[in-house]
This record gives structure tokens, sequence and C-alpha cells, in this order.
């Protein structure tokens, strides 16, 4: 018998292959970083002899969710200043608190928690709009997931840097240091076109371009950015943003609420991915993104939960649940947005949009082995007669038990095997307290 590292095996193996095809009584045969075999459970352990077996009864076993707009940081910021609209939150709240707060210090205990949370919640790759980059990677990396993290570009000063200048020589030097690594994929979030001048959008297009990476931009979030842009520019931001050139197949576009026809066949045209955040769009009353029109134009639709200080979790089954039903109630369309493609938002199409298909998102000899099991054996999960219908409507994440990323186990029966997890919540419990301005 061939030795693998790992035999996963559950009652359902959603592949989330080109076919779609689930394997009843199925496994997952993994050696190293990647997965070597994928079939029913009788034929992998007849061929293959584990070093660890992960097997229970009422298991499904699913490729790691991906969520593709985070800042993964603002982890330390949930709660604060809700129940505001997005310009008055921003500016009377947060951008304050980031600019008292804001250090690698802070960067890297925030991310921990970030990522336990989402480790938690069955997502294993994450895609990071934020700054002090290598503090972020570290904490990741210490935890154990996997990252694609936008080092922040803006106009405007913070406490990492001083101009667009400034903050693009920072970018340009994290992505050499962090290119090739086997969990970071370092890139350039640019914040909007409204905080980035055309001057500074080009030399992010030129950085990108020439080392090979990826970038990222929220869109069209609020109904004021629109007439900001109109007034600026004379175009709809996605009008203006394919004028300069930034919008192509390696582009990632969050929120893209306020899009028209025009816009949405901009995005297909240019095959820009797009990041749907529907959970904190609503909380922030900006309005829901025309998902819907955006899959029939084939335009690439994936789930992000935006950062904790807007949603206020990191939840992408949640995420999966509310777009589904929200667009189902606004379209009065029972079949838009079915369990199956809200799956596959959340995992092929989220590894495709951030350009890791080849990689992650599904289950699949010689991709890597971001795995995670689900219990079915939960009163909200039983009966079941469509798993993927429990998966989207019915599944929590605390039914998430087992997490598996690049072939090494880092939740192990929710319990975190890679770092102290009290030690990361009573640093959170610490910060909290400093924030608020409460004496220890």
């Amino acid at each position: 018998m061939e030795r693998v590292d790992y035999v996963i095996c559950g009652d359902y193996v959603l592949t989330m292959n080109d076919k779609m095809d689930v394997i009843r009584e199925g496994a997952v045969a993994v050696r190293g970083t990647k997965i070597v075999d994928v079939d029913t459970e009788a034929a992998l352990l007849n061929k293959y002899a584990p070093g660890t077996l992960l097997k229970d009864k009422d298991r499904a076993v699913l490729p790691g969710l991906i969520n593709t707009h985070t800042h993964a940081a603002m982890a330390y910021f949930r709660g604060l200043g809700d129940d505001l609209p997005l310009k008055d939150w921003l500016e009377d709240h947060i951008w304050p608190a980031e600019g008292k707060w804001l250090s690698p210090e802070f960067v890297s205990d925030a991310v921990e928690l970030a990522c336990l949370e989402m480790l938690k919640g069955g997502v294993t790759t994450y895609s990071d709009m934020y700054f002090f980059g290598d503090s972020a990677a570290r904490a990741t990396k210490k935890i154990g997931m996997r990252a694609f993290l936008g080092a922040g570009v803006v106009d405007f000063p913070t406490a990492s840097g001083k101009n667009a200048d400034d903050y693009l020589k920072n970018a340009e030097r994290f992505i050499n240091d962090w290119q090739g690594d086997g969990l970071i994929t370092p890139c350039i979030a640019a914040h909007s076109a409204y905080a980035c001048s055309p001057e500074t959008l080009k030399k992010i297009i030129a950085t990108t371009d020439s080392l090979h990476t990826q970038r990222h931009i929220h869109l069209s979030e609020t109904e004021w950015e629109v007439g900001e842009m109109l007034s600026k520019y004379g175009k709809r931001p996605a009008v203006y943003l394919s004028g300069v050139g930034f919008l192509n197949e390696n582009a990632l576009a969050a929120h893209c609420v306020w899009l028209d026809d025009e816009e949405i066949e901009i995005l297909a045209m240019r095959k820009t991915g797009v990041a749907h955040c529907i959970e904190s769009n609503l909380k922030l009353a900006s309005g829901i993104a025309p998902v819907p029109a955006m899959l029939r134009a084939g335009v690439r639709v994936s789930f992000g939960t935006d950062g904790a200080a807007s949603n206020n979790d990191l939840n992408i089954l949640s995420e999966m649940s509310t777009a589904a039903k929200v667009h189902k109630a606004i379209s009065k369309d029972p079949t838009v947005l079915d369990s199956k493609t809200a799956l596959l938002m959340a995992t092929r199409w989220g590894a495709d949009v951030l350009g890791l298909g080849d990689r992650v998102g599904s289950i699949e000899n010689g991709k890597a082995a971001d795995i995670i099991t689900i219990n079915l054996k939960k009163p909200h999960m039983m009966p079941l007669y469509d798993i993927y219908s429990h998966i989207v409507y019915a599944a929590m994440a605390s039914d998430v038990e087992n997490v598996i990323v690049n072939g090494k186990q880092v939740l192990n029966n929710r319990n975190l095997i890679t770092a102290d997890e009290n030690e990361i919540l009573e640093k959170a419990a610490e910060w909290g307290k400093k924030i608020s301005g409460i004496n220890p």
C-alpha cells in the first residue's frame, strides 16, 4: 500500500470540479501539499496507508472556502461606530481609530484573530486590502492560512505611508520579498478610483504588470462614489477605470453595487472578477449588487465579507446564505442564485478571480490540499435531501470541524493546532480595552 499523509473521509465529497461530482461515501488522499487521489472511501483505504485518517459518520468534505475581499486587521474594530452611514462611519470613527492605533504590532495581532475566525468558519484562503503587509503575511503564515495580500495605496498620508509614491515603493518591496511563497501571494490594492488619482492608478498598473501580480480595488460601493466620479471625470467608475487601463483579468473589483448595464458589460469584456460583499453592503445601506445580471453577462462573481468592522464577522457560509436569499427576494425569482452556484462562488470561482484556479478551489488530483470537513449530524442539518442546499442554507460556521491548508492540518475538531487560541483571544481583549479607552 502507498503511504500518504492523510485520508479524509466523508458521507459526501463535494469536489466542485467542472462536472460538479459528488462522491457518496467518498475520500480524499493527501501527500505533502497536494491531493493525490479522490475516490470512494473503500477504494482509497484499499490503496493507501494514511499517516492520519480523518473519518467520522455524517460528515461532508469540501474544498476550503475563499473570502475574496476583506480587511483582516479591522477585526479589532468590530462593532466600532455601528449603525451609521458609510461616510460618517469612516470619517468619524474608523479613520481616526486607524490614525491612532495602526501599527505593525496591531496588524499582526488583529490578523491572527481574523485568521482564527475564518479558519473556524471553513475559510482557507482570504484576499486582503490593508497596510503593513509584512506583519499580515507573517501572522497568516504562523496560523497556516493561504492569503492574497494587497498592499494598500491611497493618495493621502496614513500611519504606513506619506503619499502614493511612498505606498508604491513599499508595495514593490513587499511583492519582491513575498513573491513565490507557498501560502502568501502579494499584490497591490488601490483603495478606489476616488482615493487614487489617475497618475497613481497608472503607476499601479505599470507596477503590477511588470511584477506579474494582481491589483484590487473598491468599485462602485456607494451611490456617492458614482456621483463623485461623474463630477470629477464625467464618467461612471467602471467606465473610468476601464479607460485608464485598470480593469483586466488580473484585476479584482470589490462590491460593484452601483453598476449600470454598460459597466457590467465592461467587467465581462475585461474579464475582471468581482467580490460580492452583501452583508457589509446591507449593514451600511450601500445597496445590493446586481449579481444575477453580472452572472448572466458572464462576469465571474465570488464572495467577500469585507472587514469585520462593517459586517461584523468573517463568515463566508453566512454570505452565501444571505446572498442566495436576498437575490431571490429582490428578483422575485426563487431560481436565482441557486445553492450550487452559491457554493461555486465560494470555492472554485473565488479561486479563479484570484488567479489561483489552477491551485485551489476544488478537490482534484494535483491541486493543493485545502480541504474542510463539516459535521452533518446537527439538529439544523437533519434530515438531509440535498447536500448543496444544506451547505448553503443550513450550515453554520460552528459545523466546521477539521481544516487542512496546503496539506497541513490547522484545525482539529475545531481546535487550532498552529497557535495558542487563548493567547489570541486574550490579546484581542486587551487591544479592545486600549481602543475603547478602558484602563487595564
